[in-house]
């Protein structure tokens, strides 16, 4: 069987493991206070060229949308994201937990649009009850979305634009964030992304690391008592370092983008060959992420040998899956997967 379902079905690159296993006896402080941590954190910042951004590593996304969420929030407010959003779809009621309402709005292959945010928000305000309604209180997005696509420069300007005018914090999740930025004709960089939001985070867990994203508050406007709310939410790691090693593998030479490009380079040779065999895309994604439209018979049949995502029943026969491709993705499982859907 060859799983093509996810993007983290693998376990970490090997230099992330050779990292954690030659600095494996090392002594080192704990909670992230080690030298490996601030050499990540310091390699994050000059990348994301600015000096007063701080950086924090967290396990998993989960975690981290729900912590983040929760500490920059007031109680009395709620985070605004696309009706596909993670948060609003494939979390479990996460943020929802912490007694934060996600409030959505329109989604376009995946995205939010300025437009539609600023009628949302400026719909509450104008709404002469809004004192006893959840407030707009940050802006949550994905970079790639759910459906594998991307902002351009100008619509995170656009979304930014909104945010400043309504006082919100514009949130980017970046799980998939190496696959986002090394796609073919993005204009978005890291540097763009640390300039046009106030927090995102670099996704560790799809793309080479065992476990981990970094999160990066970009204006030296990390919430008060971060570290103390991460363990109140029971994800701080005493053994920080596991986390840091990772990111500094990750991050030296260029690793981290080098191979989220290899994620990319495969997808679009199987695109090219899901198009040549007359396969029906559910939408174009320029990123690792792949929806076609099967015919439920020929779902069932290829699920015979290849284990792909369900993503949504279309019709009674008609079923529309997701296959990704990853940093991991080998050009001979590729070539074996092409084959079976000819």
């Amino acid at each position: 069987m060859i799983n093509f379902e996810s993007d983290y079905t693998e376990g970490a690159h090997p230099a992330v493991l050779e990292a954690l296993c030659r600095t494996n006896m090392e002594q080192l402080s704990g909670y992230g206070s080690d030298h490996y941590c601030e050499s990540a954190k310091a390699k994050i910042k000059a990348l994301c060229g600015r000096d007063d951004a701080e950086v924090h590593f967290l396990v998993g996304g989960t975690q981290t949308n729900q912590i983040v969420i929760s500490s920059v929030l007031q109680n009395y407010e709620g985070v605004v994201a696309a009706d596909t959003g993670h948060i609003s779809v494939h979390e479990a009621g996460a943020i929802e937990a912490t007694g934060h309402k996600v409030l959505t709005v329109p989604q376009k292959e995946g995205k939010m649009n300025a437009a539609d945010l600023r009628t949302f928000v400026s719909g509450f305000y104008n709404d002469g009850n809004h004192d006893h309604m959840v407030f707009p209180g940050m802006v949550y997005i994905s970079h790639p979305t759910e459906y594998g696509t991307l902002y351009t420069k100008q619509e995170l300007k656009d979304l930014k634009e909104v945010c400043n005018e309504f006082g919100m914090p514009l949130f980017l999740d970046g799980a998939r964030l190496g696959y986002g930025l090394m796609a073919d004709g993005t204009d978005v960089s890291l540097k763009d992304i640390a300039e046009l939001t106030d927090v995102f985070y670099i996704g560790g867990t799809k793309v080479g690391a065992l476990c981990g994203e970094a999160v990066v508050f970009t204006h030296a406007n990390t919430p008060k008592h971060f570290i103390t709310t991460v363990k109140q939410h029971g994800a701080l790691l005493a053994k920080g370092r596991l986390l840091g090693i990772q990111f500094d593998a990750l991050f030296t030479d260029d690793l981290y983008f080098k191979i989220s490009r290899n994620a990319i380079e495969k997808a679009q040779l199987l695109k090219d060959a899901l198009r040549r065999y007359g396969y029906q895309f559910y939408l174009e994604t320029p990123t690792n992420q792949i929806f076609i439209i099967l015919e439920n018979k020929k779902k069932e049949e290829i699920e015979k040998e290849v284990r792909v995502s369900f993503w949504e029943a279309l019709d009674e026969n008609h079923t529309v899956v997701r296959f990704a491709t990853s940093w991991a993705t080998t050009s001979e499982n590729l070539s074996r997967v092409i084959e079976i859907l000819k």
